[in-house]
């Protein structure tokens, strides 16, 4: 199992990679504010990311949980869904994804080691579950769907998938 903050589902729903999340973690727990970001104001949006997420709870793969948030995490001026995934994940002793750098120290501060969608991306590449192509697929339609992320992370991604198609003999 694993816990998720929402961007991690929009962005790989926005891929149509949501489903690596079930191949990797069989089960993807999410708090109520995440829920409430990603389901209730993405359906209102229109946004079909919202849609695969419903469908993904319906399943029974991502489960809606409520948690209290930890003293301490306020501080750390994040959203609620940061601090609730992150109360979840201390809870769960459960890892945790979440993209945005200020969420990562929070999550850092309190022991947890957070990933990302990049992790999966390139976990996905390792496990041979996407092709090098892929997954440079993949990162372009991020950039195209509003994913931040600063050069440096993006060349570093790209080096390391480089590395890993190296490895597999493929490129």
């Amino acid at each position: 199992m694993i816990v998720s903050n929402s961007t991690v589902l929009i962005y790989l729903g926005k891929l149509n990679r949501l489903s690596l999340l079930k191949a990797f973690f069989k089960k993807v727990a999410i708090p109520n504010a995440v829920f409430e970001e990603v389901v209730v104001q993405g359906k209102k949006g229109k946004h079909v990311d919202a849609l695969l997420v419903e469908q993904a709870i319906e399943g029974g793969w991502i489960e809606v949980k409520g948690i209290a948030v930890k003293p301490g995490l306020e501080e750390f001026g994040i959203d609620r869904g940061e601090a609730e995934g992150i109360s979840l994940s201390l809870d769960l002793k459960a890892p945790i994804l979440l993209d945005q750098t200020h969420a990562r120290i929070a999550a850092k501060a309190f022991g947890l080691r957070p990933r990302g969608t990049l992790f999966v991306l390139l976990k996905a590449l390792k496990q041979k579950t996407i092709s090098f192509d892929e997954f440079i697929e993949c990162m372009e339609r991020l950039i195209d769907v509003g994913f931040r992320m600063d050069q440096e992370v993006y060349l570093q991604a790209i080096k390391e998938a480089r590395k890993i198609a190296w490895e597999r003999g493929i490129e």
